[in-house]
């Protein structure tokens, strides 16, 4: 499943957490999902209700922090993470949002990434928002998120700083390292907040894909505003049929470990597959070929992020065809936890359902046995699921 964040009043951690209890995450996972970060529970208080905004019905999450007498760094944020039982998937996401935040602060402010407190985007409502957020994409097995462009608005805001002009300089550095396009707002006043901004530029594609709709969500902001404060999340099924470019390029002088953050910037652009094949290139020499399958609009921007952030002068290009079976994600119980199952379709059938590797390996830690044990009882407990399933 895909979402498509459509945001006319702008984006915030709360309005974001709101649009996935909408789309049909628990408030109550939400609270387990914090909960399992150990912090002191006067620190915050979470709770959810259905509000009115204009002639719109939304789903409006309040995460109220009762203390501020922590101001942490991105270090102790990191371990207060790392130190929890989270899936992998989830503590990734959530550090590397809040590593987009701390270096946008740093930025501004003149200092290190390491002496950056988060005052600034309130240390406590922070967290709630960015670790619901993470624990929420995964728990709708979303696997791609998608995002329009953002309302700007100018005017002013208090911060621990003083008065600082909007958009907020933080929220700007934010939207500008992940080339975010953006658009006049309605009115003034924040619109986008630095951790809406922050959520948005690790998790979506700035672009509206071709979808299939299966459920409208609507999250609600705090402020009242002459328009209806809400962000909508459409959910549904990549219905991607425009003509498609294979990417390639073989390169031979690179550091291996460069291939990583090469491949999720380009996931983050837009390609829709990235491959990696060992070769050999002349005088015997051993390279390695990156290959990209995206979409033809995405060819420049995919082409330059090659050339700019690889070692290579040039690269092939020619376009492809493709038949992709629909899936979908579905949540099974195991002994060892809950695991998340993708379900293969053909012709609307479901035809094969195979547990997704990352919970397995995560329910493996959690309870110190081995890989295996937790992928066989999944794929058993799939294999119950696909017998169920209407044909």
């Amino acid at each position: 499943m895909i979402g498509y964040l459509d945001c006319p009043s702008g984006i915030s951690g709360d309005m974001f957490l709101s649009c996935l209890v909408d789309a049909g995450w628990p408030i109550d996972e939400l609270k387990r999902a914090v909960g399992r970060l150990a912090l002191p529970d006067e620190e915050y208080a979470i709770e959810a209700k259905e509000v009115m905004k204009g002639a719109l019905r939304a789903m409006q999450v309040n995460v109220t922090a009762i203390t501020t007498k922590h101001h942490r760094h991105l270090k102790d944020i990191q371990a207060i993470i790392n130190g929890s039982d989270l899936s992998v998937r989830v503590k990734d996401r959530a550090i590397a949002i809040f590593g987009r935040l701390a270096h946008a602060e740093a930025k501004v402010h003149g200092m290190t990434v390491e002496s950056v407190h988060f005052h600034e985007v309130g240390a406590v409502d922070a967290i709630v928002d960015i670790v619901g957020a993470a624990a929420g994409f995964d728990a709708l097995g979303l696997t791609r998120l998608y995002a329009s462009p953002l309302p700007l608005a100018e005017g002013w805001v208090r911060s621990a700083h003083g008065l600082i002009p909007l958009p907020a300089p933080a929220t700007l550095e934010l939207l500008a390292a992940a080339h975010a396009p953006t658009r006049p707002a309605p009115g003034p006043g924040e619109l986008v907040t630095p951790t809406g901004a922050a959520i948005l530029a690790e998790l979506a594609t700035f672009t509206q894909p071709q979808m299939t709709l299966h459920k409208i969500a609507l999250g609600a902001g705090q402020k009242e505003f002459a328009w209806p404060n809400v962000a909508r999340l459409w959910l549904g099924e990549d219905r991607h049929s425009g003509p498609l470019v294979q990417m390639e390029t073989n390169i031979d002088d690179m550091n291996p470990q460069f291939y990583t953050p090469v491949t999720e910037k380009l996931f983050s652009l837009g390609a829709l597959d990235v491959w990696l094949t060992p070769t050999q290139m002349k005088k015997g020499r051993p390279a390695t070929t990156l290959s990209i399958l995206a979409p033809v609009q995405a060819e420049q921007v995919l082409a330059d992020t090659l050339l700019r952030e690889t070692t290579t002068f040039g690269l092939r290009v020619h376009s492809v065809t493709r038949h992709e079976a629909r899936r979908e994600l579905r949540m099974v119980e195991t002994p060892f936890g809950s695991v998340q199952v993708k379900v293969k379709f053909l012709h609307d059938v479901p035809i094969s359902a195979t547990p997704e590797y990352e919970d397995c390996v995560a329910r493996a830690r959690e309870k110190n046995v081995p890989v295996a044990d937790v992928t066989e009882s999944a794929q058993r407990t799939a294999q119950e699921l696909l017998v169920q399933m209407p044909r």
